[in-house]
């Protein structure tokens, strides 16, 4: 193994170190030379060496071994804890000395991010200090399970404080079970609605700070504390709101219209703007197979035999009138 190959942190466990101790526990000792590679077995704990023969390691049991390394988490938190105490310590005059020279006018700036690290953490630090509701808008299609996971102790937490917790979501997800068991994990005061289509990612805290991205790829970010601009984004979160079926904790369901889903009347209004298949998948949050599959679909019911035929099939059905007065009646009280 290459020196670059093994750069992480002494307490860490990497892939090929996992591997060896599983071997180890398998076969209850591993030669002193395969460990070379791995130091992070050695650092860690999970191998010592065999009295009984030196060239040789030995696996510490597992039960064992973890709640010594959660021992060391522990302790690097509480290290973390100390240097944010110090750090808040030392910065306490020098924001009494700002808010005395500031102006009263002044309006708290915007903060651009420029690392997902970065990124994460202020979100984070943002949600750990919240007290009333967190207002979420997530694009595109299911969410990975893994970043559901690493959002649910902090999340537990929020709810546990009495915060509610709202996200908007497109209509892709709302057959995603991993998404479903997620909020019903949670079993707080969370609710979750779907559109066709929605804005890019979007975060609002206590309606005091909100994060969008700053680029396509999402690696920049703007942490928004303008009063004015926080609020217009909230705004914007509440209308769309309003317009979305909801999904949990009460399901509602999206009637069919003359046969036609409310996802091919989706793909219909953006036919009918002349977008491409791989542009209507991206903004419904499909799959270009998928939205391929809608379309066809569509094609049959209105009897098109092709993608001009269809458009004009669609302006002249009255498809896309009649399903934004039904929209208009299911929202009226």
């Amino acid at each position: 193994m290459s020196a670059g190959a093994h750069e992480h942190r002494a307490d860490e466990l990497c892939e090929a170190g996992l591997d060896l101790y599983a071997r180890a526990l398998r076969e209850g000792h591993v030669p002193q030379e395969d460990a070379d590679s791995v130091p992070c077995l050695i650092s860690s704990g999970l191998l010592q060496p065999d009295l009984e023969n030196m060239d040789r390691l030995r696996p510490v049991a597992p039960a064992i071994a973890l709640p010594r390394l959660l021992h060391t988490t522990a302790e690097d938190i509480a290290r973390q804890r100390q240097r944010e105490a110090r750090l808040a310590e030392a910065f306490e005059p020098l924001m009494a000395l700002h808010a005395a020279q500031a102006s009263p006018t002044d309006a708290p700036a915007n903060t651009v991010l420029t690392d997902l690290e970065r990124i994460n953490a202020a979100i984070a630090r943002a949600m750990a200090g919240s007290s009333r509701e967190v207002l979420t808008i997530q694009p595109g299609g299911k969410r990975p399970a893994s970043l559901l996971a690493g959002a649910f102790l902090l999340e537990q937490e929020m709810l546990a404080r009495g915060c509610r917790m709202r996200t908007l979501y497109q209509h892709t997800s709302r057959h995603d079970p991993v998404a479903l068991a997620h909020y019903e994990n949670l079993n707080g005061d969370v609710e979750v609605r779907t559109l066709d289509e929605v804005t890019d990612r979007l975060i609002i805290v206590d309606r005091t700070v909100a994060f969008i991205p700053a680029n396509t790829d999402r690696t920049m970010a703007v942490e928004v504390r303008n009063p004015a601009m926080v609020a217009y984004l909230a705004t914007t979160f509440d209308r769309l709101w309003r317009l979305a079926t909801p999904m949990y904790p009460q399901a509602a369901q999206q009637p069919t219209l003359n046969g036609i889903t409310p996802r091919q009347h989706a793909i219909a209004s953006l036919l009918i703007e002349g977008l491409t298949d791989a542009a209507i998948a991206d903004r419904l949050g499909l799959n270009i197979r998928t939205a391929r599959v809608h379309i066809a679909k569509l094609a049959a019911t209105l009897g098109s035999e092709s993608r001009a035929q269809l458009g004009y099939l669609i302006a002249e059905s009255g498809i896309l009138k009649q399903a934004d007065q039904r929209d208009r009646a299911q929202r009226e009280p």
